[in-house]
């Protein structure tokens, strides 16, 4: 299975991917401020891409529950001095996390190679436009509803066959705004629009989704589920994230995408030399 992000190829089965956040915000529900100037997260994306990302993810919007939309000049003004930076700093893709068509393409012109989106549950076409005219990867993410509804009352008869039924929609619909299957990767987006029990439905039934023949990436990095579960503050929730993270590559999931890279990527490795040893017979 072959995934392309602009200039960027990666052939799987391989080394499962880690994706670096980089939040260029004032209120993402984990890090908000702490890498809101250009500089810091420039710094920071530096950081992760030493402790192993393979990909950095970078910012200019929460999403989190409830938060507030983000006018795009605003969001510009975060995001590309930190791509334009990045770029002649780090050989590793750089990806716009944003629902914004102005966005992505400005992101991708200033050097990003992919466009993740929290949104592509929308109609409109307009951003998917962007991305194959760019020949960008693309994440296509399942949201019930928006970040400002996603968690009123999330409602679903079985979620992860809804999930896999709106990832077979979301190709058909790609392909014919031209974008090919090979760009794209596809993301059950583990708390946006679920409640506790959808993320473990999700979490425990990860292999029906990869029926689809796309990568998948997961995103559970300090999530308020594993609060729920475990009665965890934020900053507690690290091992609890990874070991998600190494049940899902277990499952058959390639990409992860986290804050806390360099202990993930040594849990993914970790559990892949475990399924490539050879035990000797006695």
């Amino acid at each position: 299975m072959r995934w392309r992000c602009g200039q960027y190829e990666f052939l799987f089965p391989r080394p499962a991917l880690v994706m670096g956040i980089v939040n260029v915000t004032p209120d993402s529900f984990s890090d908000g401020g702490q890498f809101r100037e250009t500089e810091a997260a420039v710094r920071h994306g530096e950081q992760l891409v030493a402790e192993g990302a393979d990909l950095l993810d970078i910012g200019g919007e929460s999403t989190r529950p409830a938060s507030a939309p983000v006018a795009e000049a605003d969001e510009l003004a975060r995001v590309l001095p930190v791509i334009e930076r990045l770029v002649a700093r780090v050989k590793v893709p750089l990806s716009i996390d944003t629902m914004k068509p102005g966005v992505a393409r400005a992101a991708l012109a200033a050097g990003a190679s992919l466009v993740n989106d929290v949104a592509a549950n929308r109609k409109s076409s307009a951003i998917w436009e962007v991305v194959a005219a760019s020949g960008a990867g693309y994440v296509a993410m399942h949201m019930q509803g928006t970040p400002q509804t996603m968690q009123l009352a999330p409602h679903y008869t079985d979620v992860v066959g809804e999930v896999r039924e709106f990832f077979a929609d979301q190709l058909r619909c790609l392909n014919e705004a031209g974008i090919d299957s090979e760009q794209v990767v596809l993301d059950p987006g583990i708390g946006f629009g679920k409640a506790l029990p959808h993320n473990l439905d999700l979490l425990t039934r990860l292999a029906e989704l990869g029926s689809l023949a796309r990568p998948l990436l997961l995103g559970v990095s300090r999530k308020s589920f594993i609060g729920k579960l475990l009665g965890l503050e934020l900053s507690d929730r690290v091992a609890a994230g990874i070991a998600c993270s190494v049940w899902a590559a277990s499952a058959g999931v390639q990409i992860f995408r986290t804050h806390d890279v360099a202990s993930t990527v040594q849990g993914l490795r970790m559990l892949e030399a475990l399924a490539q040893h050879q035990p000797k017979t006695v």
